[in-house]
């Protein structure tokens, strides 16, 4: 039941984390119906196979030895009572305390270089600037290949001339990881090309870039009405940014367009030779980028037809000058003579978001997590910028999907300890031990949390989907050794039932966690291709199991004594 409210999963990390819970359902029933109706059948059939082989054996009744130290455990529940005080202590420690992040990260030997030369260099300027990159790049000991567009990027849509990127592939067999062969490439670039903009990542991440607003971590979104206001804002934050540690590929989100021509009529002299402003914008239209002046069907549709200068393409600020406006008579007018030219450096571009206007500071993360970056970013902007009236601060990119994601499960946690209390009153009909299970089970949270911390694994997606299942996987075994409890109960003692319970189901428990924590261990050891991306997961399923066998074994009938014993007096 704890898998069925991931559906409320959205976003990137639904997409992914679906499938595996879906997965995981489908298992589990396949599996139930293997034990419900395939093994039966088994077992009926080689028990009738018996008498072909001769050789007989005495059965012997097997007798469950009574565990002293059961008896020991539920007969003192200070000690219960102190490791769960120890267990509840530790999750407020480790939380405040814990790394961050949003999906699991992982080395895939690949490397995505954005770059962004000058406004306004030309095509062959960014060529030869991208030839003294690409000696670089061919340096670097771990390079095996790599590929480089000009003018289009990973989502294979048109950007400026000035605009691309590289796609890196390193080779299998190296010493250095991709973050530190990256660092390597940041280092040597900047100190040979300061004009080019540079912006790192990896292939899996930039195509998830693609189905997010950013795949930026650090977004900070500067909202206002004044344009001139948010890029000095824009670039304030960023100089104050840069002395947070580890911040990499830091981006103001100043991006001058430019340098352009601006070019104003002269209305007194189109009126002196009655030449209206819409036929001098249309003839100007047309020397620089043509208009539409009709159609011609073709294949079934009809494509325009546009008119333009021959050349215009190519035209400098002279070969402009030069152009000539027609006059209502015929006659042709230089432009020179009807309208001013002003040469522009350039000015930044215009952003919007929800109608307002908005300045996007970006940057990268090197070897640190999402949320404790964007803390020590929020305090330096509290502290140090006091925003005028109407302007205020968000935080977007790869930090709000987290956030999202993180409300969503917690919501999702919130609503599979429901389902498993409401599982336990079903079948027992019984409100304590339906309490008792819950408490146990949201406890062995814990153990996921001090895995975690102790490995310096973030809390992702991944990880917090491991605290999910061991809420389920606790509440599952409990029900055994509940139910163990319920059938001795009829004949014999509180104290007695609960000793036999734990006997006869410690193997099985000790089994279960043993058979998951080997399974798992190739996984948390990042082990094999991809193992990174489930590693998280892994690790904190495996921290749940060990601190749940305690939980279980001891805290759980240590609170079951307690609630019979009052219940019984």
């Amino acid at each position: 039941v704890i898998f069925f409210p991931f559906m409320l999963l959205s976003g990137v990390a639904g997409a992914y984390f679906n499938v595996l819970t879906n997965t995981t359902i489908i298992t589990l029933v396949c599996s139930f119906l293997v034990t419900w109706i395939g093994l039966p059948v088994i077992y009926i059939w080689f028990s009738g196979l018996r008498p072909l082989f001769n050789t007989k054996k005495e059965q012997k009744i097997k007798i469950v030895k009574s565990r002293i130290w059961v008896s020991f455990f539920i007969k003192n529940p200070v000690i219960s009572i102190v490791f769960l005080i120890i267990l509840a202590g530790s999750i407020i420690y480790i939380l405040p305390r814990l790394e961050t992040g949003f999906l699991p990260e992982m080395d895939e030997g690949s490397i995505v270089l954005d770059y962004k030369s000058p406004p306004g260099t030309s095509l062959d300027e960014t060529n030869r600037i991208l030839n003294e990159v690409e000696k670089i790049i061919v340096s670097i000991p771990e390079f095996e290949t790599y590929s480089r567009r000009t003018g289009v990027e990973m989502g294979f849509f048109l950007t400026e001339p000035n605009d691309g990127d590289f796609l890196i592939q390193l080779k299998k067999n190296r010493k250095r990881t991709t973050e530190e062969v990256i660092d390597d490439i940041r280092k040597r670039v900047e100190a040979t090309q300061p004009a080019l903009q540079i912006d790192f990542g990896q292939v899996i991440g930039d195509m998830l870039g693609d189905l997010m607003e950013s795949v930026q971590p650090v977004e900070i979104k500067v909202f206002g009405s004044d344009q001139d206001k948010l890029n000095e804002l824009s670039s304030q934050i960023a100089l104050e940014i840069e002395n947070v540690e580890v911040i990499e590929d830091i981006y103001d989100g100043i991006l001058i367009a430019g340098p352009y021509i601006d070019i104003i009529p002269d209305h007194n002299k189109l009126a002196q030779f009655n030449v209206t402003p819409s036929s001098f914008q249309f003839q100007l239209q047309t020397m620089m980028e043509g208009n539409i002046v009709g159609s011609i069907p073709e294949k079934e549709q009809l494509t325009n037809i546009r008119m333009i200068y021959p050349n215009s393409t190519k035209n400098g600020l002279n070969q402009i000058k030069d152009q000539f406006i027609f006059l209502p008579d015929g006659k042709l007018k230089p432009l020179a003579s009807l309208a001013l030219f002003n040469i522009k450096k350039g000015v930044a571009e215009l952003k919007r978001e929800n109608l307002k206007s908005v300045s996007i500071i970006t940057a990268r993360l090197n070897n640190r997590d999402i949320g404790s970056a964007i803390k020590e970013i929020q305090g330096i902007i509290n502290a140090k910028f006091f925003l005028p009236q109407g302007y205020h601060i968000e935080y977007g990119g790869m930090y709000a999907e987290q956030q999202k994601s993180f409300n969503e499960l917690l919501m999702i946690l919130i609503l599979s300890s429901l389902l498993v209390f409401a599982l336990m009153l079903f079948l027992f009909k019984d409100f304590r031990a339906a309490c008792a299970i819950l408490l146990i089970a949201v406890f062995g949270i814990s153990g996921s949390l001090l895995a975690l911390y102790i490995t310096n694994t973030p809390l992702n997606v991944g990880s917090y989907t491991g605290l999910i299942m061991i809420v389920g996987v606790i509440g599952e075994n409990s029900i055994f050794t509940f139910q163990q409890f319920m059938t001795n109960r009829a004949t014999g003692s509180v104290d007695e039932s609960l000793v036999y319970a734990i006997s006869t189901r410690l193997r099985p428990k000790l089994m279960t966690a043993l058979g998951a924590i080997i399974a798992l261990f190739p996984l948390a050891a990042g082990i094999g291709t991809g193992a990174q991306m489930n590693q998280p997961l892994a690790i904190a399923v495996i921290g749940g199991f060990i601190v749940a066998l305690p939980l279980l074994l001891i805290v759980f009938p240590t609170l079951i004594r307690l609630l019979y014993k009052m219940g019984s007096s």
